[in-house]
């Protein structure tokens, strides 16, 4: 049989369901450009629908009947190696993704292509009502195509006819009436600006200008920039010596310059930062410094937990592990949770390493983030800061990984692939044999346990950097305060604990995890609630717009002053930040105060940072976003306005996540010379998460954690898979969920699966159950996560995007859910 150069491609437009590696000819026009790595436009389906693809290897095999070939190469150069096309398989068999999926997650966004679908007449005008006369609809289209010089795109068509104009187009391609092509567009297009020279010698030049300075003073005025300055941009020569672009062209044709391309980066500027202090180590961060820099030296992966108070100087271990890194010839990434966190971590980072830093997160505009990914891959960057995505950084020959606040589920995708940052980071350490440090005052739970068994490593900061105490905690009970006839958010401790700081020019921090300005609305007649029209949920109140919004799928409606029910008044219930910001005003009228949250940070938590610390803001008031990380020399006091939040929610993790909230937001408080003090608001001051917070006592908090979870089989005794169904109805769904059940079931009892001692549960409604318009049931298997649950999760997915009865209906697995 004949032989031919294959290559397999991950294709785009395949689902979960039918996703793998497809086999394609490579033409000989595309033999020397089609590498591993690269993207093509391939023929994919029964229609041979043009589709963008990744070549994953390439071989020489036999030219099989019917195989289709390559359409086109879209890269000149791969954008994946053969690591990162190895990590993105990994990914494919770990989180239940396509491996175009795991490829865009890899790659930043603006590498990628925009497809425009062009439908043209592939005769005369005339000619194609005569041949279309059979076919329904195609006068429409024609109609159309006339308007538009013979030629539109498929939005336009399908804007001006709806969607019956597939069946029409398919038929008129098909009777050679119609030609459809492909258009692809980078969405980022890299930016260059056009450099002058002098094309010969300086002397020369000015030899051959100076006789003519009267007649064309520009040309002498270009020269002698040149003479003086040597390679300049156009722009600033036009700028600096008045001439036109119509004088260089002409001087360009003379022989006396020559033009050139120079790429222009777009990269976020980071200031004026003044070079760091050399960095001090107190005996505890000495001893943690060494004991990790050990396991730097021996070239062999490793974990670390870095466990130390808030406030105990994690940051400068951090720097100087860094600086030994990059001195052994190695590359770091350092994680931080939140994009409020880079830029204070940016500064102090470029302070020691100048411009071998650069910054990664999605606040970034796109033409920065991938010109900054341009610059890591060209190597000329050592240090990668960012927040989960810089994980993928193209860093070459990386030692050291940091990922700060470990224990936050910022870390955790929410999209498919659902990854979480710690285990990408792991596999890249098992690769490169590099170090991973995973720091935190309140560890999850799961990472504590690996370190208490001896799987990671461990080294403790038990004390502040500056030796100064813990910050001291009150507890003010909510229920005493409601009794004493105070309704509002503001306690009568927190209320005299602000009055001192205002007094003293102190700062305060005041933390709330709900922005808006009421819960919701209730009629106090019927005890109707608005709900939102797409989803499961009551739509929260926003004072600064008068509007009821959705924060599941966006949907907002004017707010009603009466029930639509019965007419009575509707009475607003609960608190968020827009409300306790008023309340805050109407308290302390001349002071100072500033919110922090999702509805305020549109342009940048910078800028609020900024001019709370410089302008020395009385109240900075905020979502999670001011729970961490954020040190402040001048802030004493910190509120916590609603413990509860978090605390009896459905899920596993609601005391974990609820102690490192309050431990991390008590930590901003003291971090100066000052001491600092702590008011945490609660229904119930008695729970143990609360006062283990208010002490600071993770030690306490983790005994009882994973005595609970030993008793319920939950990480790190068992991995919870979650087996999401959606759809439009509500009985399809759940009916389909009991299905995936009762096939789980059977499944398990396989010898390979059931020395984990499997266990199924469910269906039971997701904690919303329905949002944007789609019904959510789940079935969670408590077992192992080995490569046999996960192949048959898989096959368990595919089987049910086969099966004709569950159209219209999606299924997707999660492991160790977030939510």
């Amino acid at each position: 049989m004949e032989t031919a150069d294959i290559v397999k491609v991950a294709v785009s437009a395949a689902p979960y369901s039918i996703d793998k590696p497809y086999d394609y000819l490579v033409p000989e026009a595309l033999a020397e450009s089609a590498a591993p790595g690269v993207r093509v436009m391939v023929p994919f389906g029964r229609g041979n629908r043009e589709s963008e693809g990744l070549i994953l290897t390439r071989s020489s095999g036999p030219k099989l009947p019917g195989i289709k070939a390559l359409r086109s190469v879209l890269d000149a150069a791969p954008v994946l190696d053969r690591a990162g096309i190895d990590l993105a398989l990994w990914m494919r068999s770990r989180y239940f993704c396509t491996m175009f999926e795991a490829v865009r997650t890899i790659l930043p966004a603006g590498l990628w292509y925009g497809f425009r679908e062009v439908w043209s007449l592939a005769m005369p005008l005339d000619a194609a009502w005569e041949a279309s006369r059979s076919i329904p609809d195609a006068g429409l289209v024609l109609d159309q195509l006339e308007k538009n010089k013979g030629r539109a795109e498929i939005n336009l068509l399908r804007e001006a006819l709806g969607e019956r104009v597939d069946k029409p187009l398919k038929a008129m391609k098909k009777a050679g009436i119609l030609i459809c092509e492909m258009g692809a567009k980078r969405k980022i297009a890299d930016k260059s600006h056009r450099m002058v020279e002098l094309a010969v010698d300086a002397a020369d030049a000015l030899a051959l200008t100076e006789p003519k300075r009267r007649a064309a003073p520009a040309r002498y005025e270009v020269v002698c920039l040149l003479a003086t300055a040597g390679r300049t941009a156009a722009a600033e020569i036009c700028y600096y010596t008045g001439a036109s672009q119509r004088t260089l062209k002409a001087m360009e044709k003379a022989g006396l310059i020559a033009f050139s391309e120079e790429e222009e980066l777009r990269v976020p500027e980071v200031g004026e930062v003044e070079p760091g202090k050399p960095i001090r180590l107190n005996e505890e961060q000495e001893r943690a410094f060494s004991d990790i820099w050990k396991r730097i030296r021996s070239g062999k992966p490793s974990v670390t937990l870095l466990q130390g108070v808030t406030g105990s100087g994690k940051t400068e271990v951090y720097l100087r592990l860094v600086q030994e890194t990059l001195a052994m010839g190695k590359t770091a990434i350092v994680l931080v949770p939140e994009i409020v966190l880079t830029p204070q971590m940016m500064r102090k980072f470029t302070s020691y390493f100048g411009n071998k830093v650069v910054m990664l997160h999605s606040s970034l505009r796109m033409t920065e983030r991938y010109d900054q990914w341009k610059r890591i891959r060209r190597g000329e960057v050592e240090v990668v800061l960012g927040t989960r995505s810089a994980i993928f950084a193209p860093l070459k020959n990386p030692g050291l990984i940091i990922m700060d606040e470990e224990q936050e589920g910022s870390y955790q995708s929410e999209n498919s692939p659902c990854y979480h940052a710690r285990d990408i980071a792991k596999y890249l350490c098992a690769r490169e044999n590099a170090a991973l440090v995973l720091g935190s005052a309140t560890p999850t739970v799961e990472t504590a346990f690996a370190a208490e068994r001896g799987i990671y490593q461990k080294a403790l900061l038990r004390r502040r950097y500056n030796e100064g105490a813990l910050p001291e905690v009150r507890i003010a009970d909510m229920r005493q305060e409601i009794r004493a006839g105070n309704p509002g958010m503001i306690s009568e401790p927190l209320r005299l604990e602000l009055e001192k700081n205002l007094a003293a020019g102190e700062q305060s921090i005041l933390f709330l995890n709900r922005r808006g300005n009421s819960r919701y609305l209730l009629c106090g007649e019927c005890g109707y609630v608005p709900q939102c029209p797409r989803c499961s949920v009551a739509m929260t109140y926003h004072s600064a717009n008068g509007r009821l919004m959705c924060h599941y799928c966006g949907h907002s409606q004017p707010e009603t002053e009466t029930c639509p029910e019965c007419g009575g008044r509707m009475k607003h219930i609960g608190a968020g930040t827009q409300k306790v910001e008023e309340e805050l005003r109407e308290l302390f009228p001349e002071a100072g105060i500033l919110r922090m949250d999702a509805d305020t940070t549109a342009g940048g938590h910078e800028a609020i940072l900024r001019t709370f610390e410089q302008e020395r803001v009385p109240i900075l008031l905020g979502t999670q976003m001011v729970a961490k990380g954020l040190d402040f020399e001048n802030v004493t006091l910190v509120g916590v306005l609603s413990a509860d939040i978090s605390l009896y929610v459905d899920n596993y993790r609601a005391a974990e996540r609820t102690f490192s909230l309050l431990t991390q937001v008590v930590g901003r408080a003291g971090r100066g010379n000052k001491a600092g003090r702590a008011v945490i608001q609660t229904y119930t001051p008695e729970n143990d998460v609360i006062q283990c917070a208010a002490r600071q006592d993770y030690d306490a908090f983790y005994t009882g954690e994973i005595r609970m979870r030993r008793l319920r089989r939950y990480p790190p005794f068992a991995a919870l898979f979650t087996v999401t169904v959606s759809g439009m109805e509500e009985s399809r769904v759940f009916r389909a969920a009991a299905g995936i059940r009762d096939t789980l079931r059977q499944l398990c009892q396989r010898p390979e699966l059931s020395g984990g001692e499997p266990e199924v549960l469910g269906p039971a409604p997701a904690p919303v159950v329905k949002v944007n318009n789609r019904f959510r049931y789940r079935c969670t298997l408590v077992g192992r996560n080995d490569r046999a649950t996960r192949e048959m999760l898989a096959w368990l997915q595919k089987a049910f995007a086969k099966d004709g009865a569950n159209r219209g209906l999606h299924v997707f697995v999660d492991y160790n859910a977030a939510d």
